[in-house]
């Protein structure tokens, strides 16, 4: 199995429109973020959240073919993506599936209303909305979902064997977090060096990754305020920060 960080930023991305501080202006090909998704390759190919940057991410990594999208959640940095899938559609002739909870595929159905009618413009996407309900299978892949909370809201996370994704989360509960051992790899959330109500900080996320003693942790949804190389200093050995672009394999 090999996972490709498609996008490691924050909802609005790195650098900032319109900021001038020394993460937005660096040289360092690390502090360019787009927004959070990852790229799964086995016998399937799998994408976990089509972001804003979608097109982008799939024409850097020159991916050919995409058998699924898998959802966290319906915020706009992680769906907003979906139309751009049409092309995969065009060139497998086939519709393409999506797997997300009950209220996140309601959402996708609101926010992409035009996907959904009888009689579909033509060039849209062409998907097929799967309700998560318990551990699923892609391909050879087999997913397990975790659930976590960004602030009141629910998230899924995923175990994919000893891997596992974990965006966009400020609490994980006791459950989740048994369900979260053995883990070769863990990816999860680590905004900024403050608190913030939503989202795990560079410190909880570091606690939270002991804890559950992942052979190595990278943290995802960076904000212009961490510096690529400032914040590896802050964090142990086994907790690094994730770049855009970053491959592991399994």
């Amino acid at each position: 199995m090999r996972v490709t960080f498609l996008g490691t930023g924050t909802s609005r991305g790195v650098p900032l429109i319109g900021c001038g501080c020394k993460v937005c202006t660096s040289s360092n090909p690390k502090n360019k973020r787009l927004r959070p998704s990852i790229l799964i390759e086995s016998q399937a190919n799998v994408v976990i959240d089509t972001s804003v940057d979608f097109r982008v991410q799939m024409l850097q990594h020159k991916v050919q073919q995409l058998d699924a999208i898998v959802y966290t959640h319906p915020h706009v940095d992680h769906i907003l993506g979906l139309d751009d899938v049409y092309p995969f559609n065009f060139w497998s002739g086939k519709s393409l599936p999506i797997y997300g909870s009950a209220q996140t595929l309601k959402e996708v159905r609101i926010t992409f209303r035009y996907l959904f009618e009888e009689e579909r413009y033509p060039g849209t996407a062409d998907v097929e909305l799967i309700p998560i309900e318990g551990t699923f299978r892609i391909g050879d892949l087999e997913f397990q979902p975790i659930q976590v909370f960004h602030g009141q809201l629910p998230v899924l996370g995923f175990r994919v064997g000893r891997f596992a994704y974990v965006t966009d989360v400020s609490h994980i509960p006791e459950e989740s977090l048994m369900q979260l051992q053995g883990l070769d790899c863990l990816v999860l959330d680590g905004l900024r060096y403050e608190s913030h109500p939503t989202h795990f900080s560079l410190s909880q996320a570091a606690e939270t990754a002991h804890r559950l003693g992942a052979h190595q942790t990278f943290l995802i949804h960076m904000t212009h305020e961490v510096d690529h190389d400032e914040g590896n200093t802050f964090l142990p050995e086994s907790v690094k920060l994730a770049y855009d672009g970053q491959v592991l394999e399994f």
